[in-house]
């Protein structure tokens, strides 16, 4: 006699009887599901699994494609899964490196190699196309970990080696793709044939994978405007290179030797050395051509206010006045916020703050006359005021930071030679391993959760909820604008996920197996287990990372 289970899918707001054991493969076979795109994942009692998971006990699923957040990465990895094995074929002794995100890209480089062609880039794309042609099952097993780690080492790839050995666990994933193997975090298409929309073109000094747009599936993304931030990542990947920390598994080998006090030192004083040189540029400018206001701008979680407190100590120390005013201040009541098309209130929104009276306050202290400022009181959802009114001199710099910071619509009273510009945000400059980067967004968001329980009285359910809208705020809000920067600033600390683990694990196990955001909490649990947690003792005061984590000697 069959075992048979009953399924639920959410996509179909119906129930299947399969047998057990059935892969959820041939489960969205059998419900003909709707929608225009394939199915790539599904989440399972709110986790994602790959297409061949097998069922064995009565389930809730969901099917997602490449139009949901995470399907567009589950094609993304597939992608570069197909990339490792085309290059692995061209460039059989050379070594991949999966760099950081341009836009919808992703920047590759292949060690040995500082040029491509558009010849050698179309052959590159027929290599992924005859990969996808084959339609190659995408198989992930778990298996003792030594010998996961020989078959990795043999194949070439010791990055991933070291990563798993410094991770002590029994068993670890492997995935497969016929003689090619990889190591991913996170799921990949049932196999090579899902891969139809990508273009690979020659930028900088390696390529270019262009994806396909989330919105429209059926065409790759544009091509953004972004020579200074490809600049600052290179600038960043030399030096973790030559620090000897470029991946996760030189991070945690670090760590276990007893290091961690010295790359926290290290890591730090290269922050000392980005704020002094700012702190220079903005004093030539005002110098030079009278810069009054420097407005700093960067995405949810970059470390602005305390990006912004540092750059003051430096022009202090120079001898000019700087006085700081946050753009969340100036936040409108929250009965008064936007919402978005979901209804939730719209923080991200530029109508989420008075400009109004933004614009006013400007205008007057630039003449010079003392103004009340307001400050913005998170945990009530309304606006409070200073005690003290605020007024310029001639040595004042006014400093004022917000993700909407280079919008033009922000500050029509301000002229262009009066501002200068700074872009800011957590570029995460280490690598899981060579073909494994880590989103700079997972990054953003880990700090945020952690803030935001600690500080605005957040869960992380309630974070979490939100996180979308923020990344479609600063889509719509702030990326289009950041290469109209003066300057560009790297955030990140290369050992700071290893000192959030500790603190955020915890708060992510609150979220409850029942609801959608458990998907994203257990994600994340996953991938902070890669890493060797760090004791946050000798964190100084002044870090950005204590803007998150607590133990700031600045006031916020």
């Amino acid at each position: 006699m069959k075992n048979i289970i009953k399924v639920y899918c959410e996509n179909t707001s119906s129930h299947i009887e399969v047998e057990m054991g059935t892969p959820l493969l041939d489960i969205a076979r059998q419900l003909s599901l709707p929608g225009k795109y394939p199915h790539l994942a599904a989440y399972v009692n709110n986790r994602i699994k790959e297409l061949h998971y097998r069922v064995y006990t009565p389930i809730s699923l969901r099917f997602i494609d490449i139009t949901h957040f995470e399907g567009h990465r589950v094609y993304q990895r597939t992608v570069l899964f197909l990339l490792q094995s085309a290059i692995a074929r061209l460039y059989p002794s050379q070594t991949l490196h999966v760099r950081h995100s341009v836009g919808s890209g992703i920047y590759c480089e292949v060690a040995g190699k500082s040029h491509f062609s558009c010849e050698e880039c179309a052959a590159i794309i027929a290599e992924v196309r005859a990969i996808a042609a084959e339609n190659i099952p995408i198989y992930r097993f778990k298996e003792p970990t030594v010998d996961v780690v020989s078959k990795f080492e043999a194949a070439g790839y010791p990055d991933k080696a070291a990563l798993l050995r410094s991770r002590p666990r029994l068993y670890s994933n492997i995935y497969y793709m016929g003689p090619t193997i990889g190591y991913f975090f996170g799921a990949l298409a049932p196999s090579s044939g899902y891969i139809e929309c990508f273009d690979i073109i020659p930028y900088a000094e390696g390529v270019l994978v262009a994806l396909p747009d989330r919105n429209n599936p059926t065409v790759t993304g544009k091509v953004p405007h972004a020579e200074k931030m490809a600049g600052l990542f290179r600038q960043f990947h030399e030096w973790m290179d030559i620090v000897g920390v470029p991946t996760v598994g030189d991070l945690n080998n670090r760590v276990l030797q007893g290091d961690a006090s010295e790359l926290i030192k290290i890591a730090e004083a290269v922050h000392a050395r980005q704020f002094s040189r700012i702190g220079d540029l903005i004093y030539e400018a005002h110098r030079d051509r009278g810069v009054k206001v420097v407005l700093i701008s960067g995405p949810s979680s970059s470390g602005k206010t305390t990006s912004a407190k540092r750059i003051g100590i430096q022009l202090r120390v120079l001898g000019l006045h700087p006085v700081l005013i946050s753009l969340d201040d100036y936040f409108v009541n929250r009965e008064d916020t936007p919402r978005d098309e979901n209804g939730d209130y719209d923080y991200e929104a530029l109508e989420a703050i008075d400009l109004p009276q933004l614009n006013d306050h400007l205008r007057r202290l630039i003449a010079g006359e003392s103004v009340e400022i307001p400050r913005y009181d998170f945990i009530t959802g309304t606006r409070q005021w200073h005690e003290k009114p605020l007024q310029l001199h001639d040595r004042s710099i006014l400093i004022m930071e917000g993700i909407h910071g280079l919008n033009p619509r922000l500050t029509p009273a301000l002229s262009a030679d009066m501002t200068f510009k700074v872009y800011l945000s957590c570029f995460t400059s280490v690598a899981m391993d060579n073909t494994t980067r880590i989103h700079t967004t997972d990054n953003r968001l880990l700090r945020r959760i952690t803030r935001d329980y600690h500080t605005r009285g957040n869960n992380a359910y309630d974070t979490i909820a939100r996180w979308q809208s923020v990344r479609r705020g600063e889509e719509q809000h702030i990326f289009p604008y950041q290469e109209n920067a003066d300057v560009m600033v790297n955030t990140s600390l290369f050992y700071e996920i290893g000192v959030l683990r500790p603190l955020i694990e915890p708060i992510l196990r609150e979220i409850p197996d029942t609801v959608p955001e458990y998907g994203e909490a257990h994600r994340l649990l996953a991938f902070l287990d890669n890493f060797t947690p760090i004791a946050a003792d000798e964190i100084p005061p002044t870090s950005i990372m204590r803007e998150f984590i607590g133990g700031s000697s600045f006031k916020y």
